[in-house]
C-alpha cells in the first residue's frame, strides 16, 4: 500500500476532467508519485549536505528537479521565508496556501529608480615595476599594508588584539607557507653547516659542487638567498664567512636549473657589501680582504651580464653605485679598489673608457700623495694602483695583434698619455713596457 493518499490523485484527476479512474489505477499512480517525490528529495538532500547545511531550501528542490530533467517550480525563493495561510473547505479539511505579498502601487511608483549598472569592462594595471609597487587606486595603499601587518595571524593569534585596533570584523586570510619536505630541510642544514666548517675543506668543496649541479633545489633558492643576506649582515668581520657566502652565491648563479631572476634584487646588496664596504674582516693584515673584493667584483659582473634582460635598469644602477664610491675622495682606497673592479666588471671596456679614464688625472694625484707621503694607507693605495692598471689592460683585449717589433713610445705619445691619465699613472703604465697598451689608452 502506498503512503501517498489516493484521494489526492483523484482530486487532481477530477480537476483536469478525468472522472472514471478505478482503484487499481489510483494505487499505481500513488506509488509512482511516491517514488518520484522520494527521488527528488534524495537529490535535494545530497545538494544540502554538499553545501554544508542542515536546512533544506527551495533552491535545493529546484536544482534537484533540474538534475532529473524536470521543469522546476517557479515563484519560490529561498532568500525569504514562505508564509502559509489556512482556509477551511469543510469540517476537518483545512487547505494551506502561500500568501501573496501585498504591494502598494503608490509607493512602488514613487520609489526612486535603481542605479544603472556599469558596463562590464576589463583593464590592466602594474602590480609592481622592478619590485616597486606603484601608488595607484588598484593597488593597496601603504596604510592598508600596515594595518594588515598589525592584525593577528595564525591559529594561536589573540582575536582581542584585532578588536582593540578596531578591526574585529576583518577576516584575515592566512598566508600560504612554503612547505619543504624533510629531505630538503635536512639538505639545507647540511649545506649550511658544511659551508661554515673551516676545518673540513673536502666537505665544503663537495657542498659547493652539489649546489652547482643539483637540479632539484628550486624550492631552496629563497632560503639560500636569505641565508646569504643574514650571514653577510651579521659577520662583516669574518672574512671566511663572507667568502663562503660569495662562493654560495656563485654556485647558485652557475646552476642552470635554478630560476634566480626574482631574487637578484636580494642578492646584489650582499655582493656590494663584500665589494665596497670600508672595512672587511678583523685581521691586522691590511691586504687580506682584497681577494674577497675581487671575487665580489666577478660576481657583480656575472649578475649584470646574465640578468640584464630581466631588469633593464640593473646595469645602470650598479654602475652608478660603483662610480659614486670611486669618485668620493673621502672613501678608503680599499673602497676605490672594489669600485674600480666593479665598474669594469659591470660595463667592460666601455665603462673603463667612459667612466674611469676621465677621472684618472685627479685620482692619480690622490694616489701619489698617499704613496709618496708614507701614510698608513700606502699599501691600500698600491692595491688601488694595481686595480687601475688592471682595468686599463682590458682596453688592450680584442685588438688585432701588431706586426711591429721593437716599437717604443715616442715623446708625443708620452705627452698625450700624461694628459690622459696624469703624470703619476702614466709613469706606472710606461714602467710596464707595453707600447700597445699605451696605444689602446690613447685611442679616442
Amino acid at each position: 500500500m502506498s503512503a501517498w493518499n489516493p484521494d489526492n490523485i483523484r482530486d487532481v484527476a477530477e480537476s483536469v476532467g478525468i472522472t472514471n479512474l478505478n482503484d487499481e489505477v489510483l494505487s499505481g499512480l500513488s506509488a509512482d508519485v511516491e517514488f518520484r517525490l522520494s527521488q527528488v528529495l534524495e537529490e535535494a538532500f545530497k545538494l544540502m549536505r554538499h553545501s554544508k547545511r542542515t536546512t533544506l531550501t527551495t533552491q535545493d528542490i529546484t536544482h534537484a528537479l533540474r538534475m532529473l530533467d524536470v521543469e522546476p517550480l517557479y515563484g519560490y525563493e529561498s532568500t525569504r521565508p514562505l508564509r502559509f495561510g489556512e482556509a477551511s473547505i469543510g469540517p476537518g479539511q483545512p487547505l494551506f496556501y502561500v500568501e501573496d505579498e501585498e504591494v502598494d502601487f503608490e509607493k512602488l511608483i514613487n520609489a526612486p529608480l535603481p542605479k544603472v549598472p556599469r558596463e562590464i569592462a576589463f583593464t590592466a594595471h602594474w602590480l609592481a615595476v622592478d619590485g616597486v609597487q606603484p601608488s595607484i587606486p588598484q593597488n593597496p595603499s601603504a596604510a592598508d599594508s600596515r594595518n594588515q601587518e598589525l592584525l593577528p595571524k595564525g591559529p594561536g593569534a589573540n582575536p582581542n588584539l584585532a578588536a582593540i585596533s578596531g578591526n574585529d570584523n576583518v577576516t584575515v586570510k592566512p598566508l600560504v607557507k612554503h612547505i619543504l619536505s624533510k629531505e630538503l630541510q635536512l639538505y639545507f642544514e647540511k649545506i649550511c653547516s658544511a659551508l661554515l666548517d673551516e676545518t673540513n675543506d673536502e666537505y665544503r668543496v663537495a657542498a659547493q659542487a652539489s649546489l652547482r649541479s643539483d637540479p632539484g633545489l628550486h624550492q631552496l633558492v629563497p632560503y639560500f638567498v636569505q641565508f646569504v643576506s643574514e650571514k653577510v649582515t651579521h659577520n662583516i668581520k669574518s672574512l671566511f664567512v663572507m667568502t663562503q657566502m660569495m662562493q654560495l652565491t656563485s654556485a647558485m648563479l652557475d646552476n642552470e636549473s635554478l630560476f634566480v631572476d626574482p631574487y637578484i634584487a636580494s642578492l646584489v646588496p650582499p655582493v656590494l657589501t663584500c665589494l665596497i664596504s670600508p672595512r672587511l674582516g678583523s685581521s691586522p693584515n691590511r691586504l687580506e680582504h682584497y681577494p674577497l673584493r675581487s671575487l665580489a667584483a666577478s660576481l657583480l659582473g656575472l649578475i649584470a651580464n646574465k640578468f640584464t634582460e630581466a631588469s633593464h635598469s640593473l646595469k645602470p644602477r650598479l654602475a652608478r653605485t660603483c662610480l659614486k664610491h670611486f669618485l668620493d675622495p673621502n672613501k678608503p682606497f680599499a673602497v676605490h679598489y672594489g669600485a674600480i673592479l666593479g665598474l669594469q666588471a659591470v660595463g667592460g671596456r666601455e665603462s673603463v673608457r667612459v667612466l674611469i679614464m676621465p677621472n684618472l688625472r685627479e685620482y692619480g694625484k690622490l694616489l701619489q700623495e698617499a704613496i709618496e707621503g708614507g701614510t698608513p694607507a700606502k699599501a691600500d693605495a698600491e692595491m688601488a694602483v694595481g686595480a687601475v692598471l688592471g682595468v686599463l689592460e682590458k682596453l688592450e683585449e680584442g685588438r688585432p695583434p701588431s706586426l711591429t717589433n721593437g716599437y717604443s713610445v715616442n715623446q708625443r705619445e708620452n705627452s698625450k698619455l700624461v694628459e690622459k691619465v696624469g703624470e703619476f699613472l702614466s709613469s706606472r703604465v710606461l714602467q710596464m713596457g707595453r707600447p700597445h697598451l699605451v696605444q689602446a689608452i690613447l685611442e679616442p
